[in-house]
């Protein structure tokens, strides 16, 4: 009598994604399974780790998903692991209880336990071989573990303890020779059973003891830090790597703007972190660390030599889309946009809350610097504590700062977003009135300040009244208002520099400015350039304009970074116009009409960063297309803007 069909009751035993169907498995040739035998129990764990199989079925929901990536010794074991990437790396409990160096490296492969074993082995008898002849000769030069051609030379044996059985594990011995082989130095590598192993880094060409490392990482806490406070300065620089890749180096190239130990740091890395960059942003991030790197790219960007070739507005749009993918502009429903379940707990929600913020900070800046439309998202996730449902609250300081790239993002919808217009320019009545509104929401930000306001954020509010008064150059010379807006600009630009030049001398701030205060210096610079040859420069004191404009050039070619890059240029531009223009002392000679427009721009569509680009044309059309200097020969002997220095500075 044939025995009935097995009927499957277990949910798991339907076979999904594995080639099975529910009822009797007799057709593929054989014996029905009984719930307990073990090949039921085998089919029951590969469903089970079937990634595909979890999207069907109410009952497969309670399947609970295995991590995303497991860390390099449970995957060597194939065991499951419950590391924690993000916001802060944890190390998983296995790794912990067998004091195991927990890490996750996406070019790490299994190796088999028997190969790995012999290997260890003849090394660790090669090794007591040498150090028996060594301690035999004192005398003798110490022998060198060999290393393959294509590798540096390796340390001698000498820099092994010689109570190497004692002092390190099997497992440890190992991993020194591996280093050995990789030309690394082993005894900076070894680990005691109460201390980590710190390895070099390495990117491109460029190597990084753990010194190094450390030191970078302080110097940008300290000194670059407070322009953006998005990271977090207590964790190591070992758990910033254990993160991603691309995010500390990113902090080791904003760290070495200006590093007295190696001037040649940050050109050196720009290619390798570029190529990293791309090969990252490729794969599709996942983790929204790679949104905090581009962050800090975005407002400390590579050196380039030319605004064609900046890739920062194109990496602030990138930088907002990730976080939006993965879910960052809705804190507290990341579930909604993960394939996986995601219980965050409170320092998680507020880490992506703090992310979400600064990203729309550093898009605004960026779009204002560039002269483009912002594409920040100004809603209720940017106010968590009101709507959410979070008891987190933005830090007072982080408040204010939201509060004034919201007031640059409302200058700039209100002035150059008008619909009917091909330069999407408002008329002039349009912009009197809305530079009323806009004069009284900036007042009210002022009067946010507190005694305790930093000086940073301060300078931050000076920017933007900058980028709000900027606007007086589209206006009309017949408009009823030209005069006093003017006025309104050349005060904001002096109080923007004054902050400026007060914040360097108390704390040298301009070698570590940020790429958007670069850029809003560079406006300032033009700005008094344009006013002080015009009719206006009757009005003020011009000794004070022009030492001020002296100030602005050297300031400017402070913050370069490296030989002939964009702030350099731009400097040796500003101070060619300077002196082309008879450094400020032809002005006000006559009141015709020509000196009243002398003010207008022929470039009026990069919003308020429209006067850099048309003083860049206007320069182009003067200098260059006349032949009458080549830029890159100028800024190796930079123009003095004195008048009364003709030689260069």
């Amino acid at each position: 009598m044939t025995a009935p069909p097995f009927a499957v009751s277990d949910p798991l035993a339907h076979g999904v994604g594995n080639g099975y169907t529910t009822g009797t498995f007799a057709s593929a040739g054989r014996p029905p399974i009984s719930p307990t035998t073990p090949s039921h129990t085998s089919v029951k764990r590969n469903l089970s780790g079937s990634g595909d199989s979890l999207d069907d079925g109410d009952e497969c929901k309670k399947i609970r998903p295995g991590v995303k990536r497991a860390c390099n010794e449970c995957r060597q074991q194939k065991l499951r692991c419950d590391v924690v990437q993000v916001p802060v790396y944890k190390p998983c409990h296995r790794c912990k209880r067998l004091k195991l160096d927990c890490k996750i490296d996406t070019t790490f492969k299994r190796v088999g336990k028997r190969s790995r074993n012999m290997e260890m082995e003849k090394e660790i008898h090669e090794l007591r071989r040498q150090l028996a002849t060594q301690q035999s000769s004192s005398t003798a030069p110490s022998p060198s573990v060999k290393a393959p051609p294509s590798e540096a030379a390796s340390p001698t044996i000498s820099s092994i303890p010689s109570q190497l059985d004692h002092y390190i594990t099997t497992e440890q011995a190992g991993n020194s020779l591996l280093d050995l082989r990789s030309g690394i130095d082993g005894a900076s590598q070894m680990r005691s059973p109460n201390r980590q192993t710190r390895q070099p880094r390495r990117l491109g060409g460029i190597t990084l003891t753990p010194d190094q490392v450390d030191d970078l990482f302080e110097r940008f806490f300290t000194l670059f830090h407070p322009f953006m406070p998005l990271l977090d300065p207590s964790i190591t620089p070992d758990a910033y790597f254990d993160m991603s890749q691309l995010l500390p180096w990113i902090i080791i190239s904003v760290a070495a703007r200006h590093y007295p130990p190696d001037p040649n740091l940050l050109p050196s890395l720009s290619a390798p972190i570029s190529v990293l960059l791309w090969a990252t942003l490729a794969d599709v991030p996942q983790n929204y660390v790679v949104v905090k790197a581009l962050c800090i790219l975005c407002t400390w960007p590579l050196p380039i030599s030319s605004t064609s070739s900046d890739p920062t507005f194109m990496l602030s749009g990138l930088m907002m889309q990730i976080a939006m993918q993965i879910g960052l502009h809705r804190p507290s429903h990341a579930q909604d946009f993960a394939r996986f379940k995601e219980d965050l707990r409170e320092e998680e929600l507020r880490d992506r809350v703090r992310t979400w913020v600064a990203c729309n900070m550093i898009s605004q800046r960026v779009a204002t610097g560039y002269g483009q439309p912002p594409s920040t998202v100004y809603d209720w996730a940017l106010v968590p504590s009101a709507s959410s449902g979070t008891s987190y609250q933005l830090p007072e300081e982080v408040e204010i700062r939201l509060s004034i790239e919201r007031f640059c993002n409302k200058v700039t919808r209100s002035f150059y977003t008008n619909k009917m217009d091909p330069m999407g320019l408002v008329s002039d009545e349009q912009r009197g009135i809305m530079s009323d509104f806009l004069a009284h929401d900036f007042a009210e930000i002022e009067c946010k300040l507190r005694p305790n306001t930093s000086a940073i954020t301060i300078l931050y509010l000076r920017a933007a009244g900058l980028h709000f008064r900027l606007s007086a150059f589209f206006d009309s010379p017949e408009s009823q208002d030209y005069r006093s807006h003017i006025s309104s600009l050349w005060q904001s630009t002096t109080s923007f520099l004054e902050c400026v030049f007060d914040l360097d001398t108390a704390r040298g701030l301009l070698l570590h400015a940020s790429n958007y205060i670069l850029q809003m210096i560079i406006a300032a610079g033009f700005t008094l350039l344009k006013l002080l040859n015009s009719f206006f420069a009757d009005s003020v004191k011009l000794g004070y304009g022009r030492d001020l404009f002296l100030k602005t050039i050297k300031a400017i070619r402070t913050i370069s970074v490296a030989t002939n890059d964009l702030p350099s240029r731009l400097a040796e531009v500003l101070a060619q116009l300077w002196k082309s223009g008879g450094s400020g002392l032809r002005a006000g000679h006559g009141h015709g009409k020509s000196l009243e427009n002398s003010l207008q721009l022929k470039v009026r569509c990069r919003m308020s960063m429209s006067l850099v680009y048309d003083s860049v044309w206007r320069w182009r059309e003067e200098f260059q297309a006349k032949e009458r200097g080549n830029l890159e020969t100028a800024v190796e002997n930079p123009t003095n803007p004195d008048s009364n220095v003709e030689s260069s500075a």
